[in-house]
């Protein structure tokens, strides 16, 4: 490897010391809006060689307008420069042999007329408006309540959606990265961004598939693409200090506080954010599109500080982050099932209870440098640490027959027996009852850095890259646990089962990979693309469990002194059976043919990876003493076509398929029965797997009349996909889990989106309406039936959202509703079928009163429908309201008093559906409760213009009416 890494160095630098010697011009410039001053972000710079106007060369521009053009041969040219809503420049550019290094300075794009007029007229912003493969949304077209975050403003985006951890999909994809003015903050984790970003910093938001770095330089589809959020910043506060701090306090205990400090000055930026909360990071919800029943999942009090820097200049830039996070969850939850299997039905009940304290420190860095028009150099080295303490309690019981039956909830008998209770309503139908108890410490340490050279051979699209990456990982946990499991079944012939243990897992692990891809045009705009890929992984896991026996002398339990250490001798009792050790060694190599074609109006790309691999997985378990060696050859095919009719209205299907392989551990002939009601077995037989994904999306867009469509359509199937088929004991009420391999698991998705305003451009309409289809098939038997027995589970679900809004200067007012209906069919049991809805119904309003003061209201509501448990067939009428007051000069400050679901009706309630069971869980939480908060808006920009702008409706409030306050407004869009 090193004599490989030796002569690839060394082919390296020769390359670039004989291709650094042509003989050819540089052309480079910027390119801004003229009545802004603005960046023109990803403007289409083409090079047009005279008299015959051919196309020379051609880059898209920077997200700071920047623009650096492949090198050309001396003559006479014209440079084009296009940008959506700006008339096309064309610039006469004369280059000679004498000067290598053109430098066109700023050129300056005029405004369309057209488009202009129509927004002055209307003073009012496009809800949505397409660039080609970008959704671009205007902030000013969406109210939000006064001090709001950047997750109250995504909520009311047509299509997107948020679900309780935090995750956002926008038209079905999951954003991966917030980015601000292009630049990513820090390392574009989304979660940070939603709760610390005001929306009143914010002028649009675009979404698109960001390419990874690999793909973005090289041109080479990897398959890594990643959909972004990226936030520009309103005009004016790139040229000093702004930022806002607040603190909250309310009824139940309820706190919150946050601070954000920014510095953006031209091209560099500086952030500061902190904050502090118990409210599970519940921002005021100022509307919304119909039914969301919100699960808590417990009360969650958080704590985090950190720092974000980006800069940049024509041939560098830098940027990085570094976090401090602490959150301390604690969540109580009651939980019932129902296990579909052959010979009847298996109900299981439980309670649990539990608290977890996790403290996270992360920095991550980026470098990318330019040192000549040539090449192009990034570095991503990043560094956390982490540390766990958590603690659980639960209690459960699993019966033969429906306990809801015998009680009215079963859940308030589920600890009676350990307790010499002789009144058992539930007596007859038990078959095993459990407690357990544990308490856990963690801490882990990961490294990972990667270095990508990237060097451009010609002008006509030939380059070569080398990427290396390096990841570290250091994990290491202790463990004590405790529980009693009780058998009711006489043909279960087992006692009770108790346990008292200490478990240690030390986890560590390394990889490398090493790549080199190369570009080759074989005609106008047609390359041949190679990619080379070695990777090497290494973990190493060696989990110890001993039993435990309590100090009989002292009198003492040991769980209960977890801080005092452990017994004398308890190395002695070491648990063979529950302890494991394994190490594995992996070795891949990629090698990846394809073939990428570039026209005016479509891109085809398309080709295919093969994948020879090799593993080693030595591994030690109770008598089981073994080396397994796999050798292995996956394949991935994969076609990405765009048909682009214009620059608004394109096309676009991508194809990929992915071979997957079985876990080394899934293949070995061994049990693990360290949960006696949930025993795991390996399968020697399973086959690989592999799955297709297609995709296919078409959007258009009027700016006339403000109107955009968007589709969607995916299918998702899977052969020999790895399932779990479950063997249920009656006797025990226990399981054993084995992978196997079945076919038939497959989902097709259809979406369709509609926004346009009517002709008053004060009224928009939205309309975004989805389908889906999945049929899930899993094994399902009892211990005395076949493994070839199994169940189909399908699901139709038809949803759609539509809302109207009118909006002015100072007054929205949206009416909202959507349903949700579902067609749940189950082969083995039918008489579990149903159709099940879920339909809502409201408003919102934002509006700017006298003297300075906003009053934001919404209601809705949310009803459930079809359901079989009748408890689920509920409405919950959710009302959130606020009003604040700006005072000070300039509106810097503002007191505003909230008010959350004020007819206490809202409830932390989850169900799903499976092939092999339902369940339903009800969580904890603090939904109704009121806040008093005050927060203060600091602004310190660089010059008078910028000063200007952020009091006339721009950071301050404000308005185009004045002073007045609300939503702000400023210049039209």
């Amino acid at each position: 490897m090193k004599r490989f890494s030796a002569g690839l160095v060394l082919m390296l630098l020769c390359t670039f010391s004989i291709f650094a010697q042509n003989k050819v011009i540089t052309v480079s410039g910027r390119v801004v809006e003229s009545d802004t001053k603005e960046p023109a972000a990803q403007a289409t710079v083409q090079l047009l060689s005279l008299p015959d106007s051919a196309y020379a060369a051609g880059i898209a521009s920077s997200n700071q307008g920047w623009f650096t053009l492949p090198k050309v041969k001396a003559g006479k040219y014209v440079l084009k420069v296009s940008y959506i809503g700006f008339r096309t420049k064309l610039v006469p550019v004369q280059l000679s042999a004498n000067a290598t290094d053109k430098k066109l300075g700023t050129i300056t794009l005029d405004p369309d007329a057209v488009m202009l007029k129509e927004a002055v007229i209307t003073a009012e912003a496009p809800q949505v408006v397409v660039k080609e493969d970008t959704l671009e949304y205007n902030s000013t077209a969406y109210r939000t309540p006064e001090g709001a975050m950047l997750e109250e403003l995504v909520k009311k985006l047509p299509g997107a959606e948020i679900d309780d951890d935090g995750n956002v999909k926008i038209n079905g994809k999951e954003v991966k990265k917030i980015m601000v003015d292009g630049k990513e903050f820090f390392g574009g984790d989304v979660k940070t961004g939603l709760k610390n970003l005001p929306v009143n910093m914010i002028d649009k938001l675009k979404t698109y598939d960001k390419k990874s770095d690999l793909a973005r330089v090289t041109g080479i589809d990897d398959g890594e693409e990643e959909t972004v959020l990226d936030l520009k910043v309103k005009k004016g506060m790139n040229q000093g200090w702004f930022g806002n701090a607040s603190v909250a306090g309310g009824t139940e205990d309820r706190y919150g506080s946050n601070l954000m400090l920014n510095r953006f000055v031209d091209n560099s930026q500086f952030s500061l954010i902190g904050s502090v909360n118990n409210v599970n990071d519940q921002g005021f919800s100022g509307g919304g599109g119909g039914p969301r029943f919100r699960n808590s999942n417990g009360l969650t009090a958080t704590k985090m500080l950190g720092a974000n820097f980006a800069t940049q200049t024509e041939k560098l830039e830098l940027g990085g982050s570094a976090r401090y996070n602490f959150s301390d969850r604690d969540a109580t939850s009651t939980n019932y099932s129902e296990r579909f299997l052959q010979n009847g039905n298996s109900y299981s009940n439980s309670n649990s209870k539990g608290r977890n304290k996790n403290t996270n420190f992360n920095a991550d860095f980026r470098l990318e440098w330019k040192p000549d028009t040539l090449t192009n150099i990034i570095f991503r080295p990043n560094v956390s640490y982490g540390k766990s303490n958590s603690y659980s309690i639960s209690e459960s019981g699993t019966f033969n027959g429906d306990p809801f039956n015998l009680v009215s909830n079963p859940n308030e008998f589920l600890n009676k027996i350990f307790w010499g209770s002789t009144d058992d309503p539930l007596e007859a139908i038990r078959v095993n009852a459990s407690n357990s108890e544990s308490k856990s410490e963690g801490q882990n340490l990961s490294a990972n850095a990667s270095l990508q050279v990237n060097r451009r051979l010609n002008n006509q699209g030939r380059n070569i890259t080398f990427r290396g990456t390096f990841s570290y990982g250091d994990n290491d946990s202790e463990q004590f646990s405790e529980s009693l499991t009780r058998y009711f079944d006489d043909n279960a012939k087992k006692e009770d089962d108790e346990r008292k243990q200490y478990t240690t897992s030390p986890t560590k692990n390394y990889d490398y990979t090493a790549e080199l891809t190369y570009s080759e045009p074989i005609a106008r705009a047609t390359f041949l693309q190679f990619r080379y890929k070695f990777q090497y992984k290494y973990s190493e896991s060696d989990r110890s469990t001993y039993s435990l026996i309590p100090d009989a002398d002292k009198g003492q339990d040991w769980f209960w002194n977890f801080g005092d250490g452990l017994p004398v001798g308890y190395e002695e009792n070491k648990d063979r059976d529950l302890s494991k050790y394994a190490q594995y060694k992996y070795y891949n190599h990629d090698i990846n043919a394809g073939l990428n074609i570039i026209r005016e109006k479509y891109r085809l790309n398309f080709g295919v990876s093969l994948q020879p691999q090799n593993t080693r997985l030595d591994y030690k378990k109770a008598e089981v003493d073994t080396v397994v060696k796999r050798n292995v050859f996956n394949f991935a095919p994969n076609v990405d076509f765009r048909y682009r009719f214009s620059k608004v209205s394109q096309l676009r299907f991508t194809y990929r398929g992915r071979a997957s392989q079985p876990s080394m551990e899934n293949l070995l002939d061994v049990t693990d029965d360290s949960n006696p009601l949930n025993i795991r077995k390996g399968n020697p037989g399973l086959k690989p797997s592999f799955s297709h994904s297609m995709r296919l999306f078409y959007n258009t867009y009027n700016a006339d009349k403000q109107r955009g469509m968007m589709a969607h359509a995916n299918l998702n199937m899977t052969q020999n996909s790895i399932t779990n088929a479950t063997t249920y004991n009656q006797s025990t009420g226990g399981v054993t889990v084995k992978p196997e391999n079945i076919n038939g698991n497959w989902n097709a998705m259809g979406m369709f989106g509609f926004n346009t305003a009517l002709r008053d451009k004060r009224f928009t309409i939205n309309s975004f309406s989805r389908a889906n289809y999945t049929n899930a098939v899993s094994y399902l038997f009892n211990d005395d039936t076949k493994i070839n027995d199994k169940n189909t589970s399908t699901t139709l679900t038809f949803g759609e959202n539509l809302n109207g809004t009118f909006r002015n200067d100072w007054f929205e007012f949206t009416l909202n509703g959507s349903i949700n209906y579902n067609f749940e069919r189950n082969q083995l049991r039918p008489e579990n079928n149903q159709e099940p809805y879920t339909f809502g119904y409201g408003a919102s309003t934002n509006i700017s009163l006298p003297w300075s003061m906003t009053l934001s209201t919404n209601i809705t509501n949310n009803a459930r429908r079809g359901y079989r448990d009748a408890s689920m067939n509920k409405n919950e009428l959710i009302w959130n309201a606020q009003i604040a007051q700006n005072f000070l000069k300039g509106n810097a400050a503002t007191i505003s008093f909230e008010v959350y679901d004020i007819l206490r009706q809202q409830s932390n309630i989850s169900r799903s559906l499976t092939a092999d069971m339902r369940s339903v869980s009800e969580y904890n939480g603090i939904n109704s409760y009121c806040m008093l908060r005050f927060s203060y808006r600091l602004n310190v920009f660089g010059n008078k213009e910028a000063r200007g702008n952020m009091r006339h409706g721009g950071f301050d409030g404000g308005g185009p009416r004045g002073p007045r306050g609300g939503f702000g407004g400023g210049r039209p869009h």
